[in-house]
């Protein structure tokens, strides 16, 4: 985890996710808040698909985003759980 650097691309898509309805399209037959997001992160960031789903799959592999995966689509939601467990190991100095 304190490996990967902290960058402004990865907080921000961690920002927009907190309210994805707010920050993306709604999809035919899937709810942002409860489903998550595809990789449409890339249109929001004006960046390849390919570069948005190497920041997501960070994220992920951090435990910051959960996935769920619906045909060929990935759909990406924070997990509220794990950061604010991080928040808090941050807090008390580890």
């Amino acid at each position: 985890m304190l490996r990967t650097p902290v960058n402004e691309t990865r907080l921000a898509i961690l920002e927009w996710l907190r309210d994805p309805v707010a920050h993306f399209p709604a999809r035919r037959g899937a709810d942002p808040v409860e489903d998550g997001v595809t990789a449409a992160v890339a249109a929001r960031l004006g960046v390849p698909r390919a570069v948005a789903e190497t920041h997501l799959g960070l994220l992920t592999g951090l435990g910051l985003l959960r996935t769920r995966r619906v045909g060929r689509r990935t759909y990406y939601r924070r997990d509220e759980v794990r950061i604010a467990e991080m928040a808090r190991m941050f807090e008390k100095g580890w």
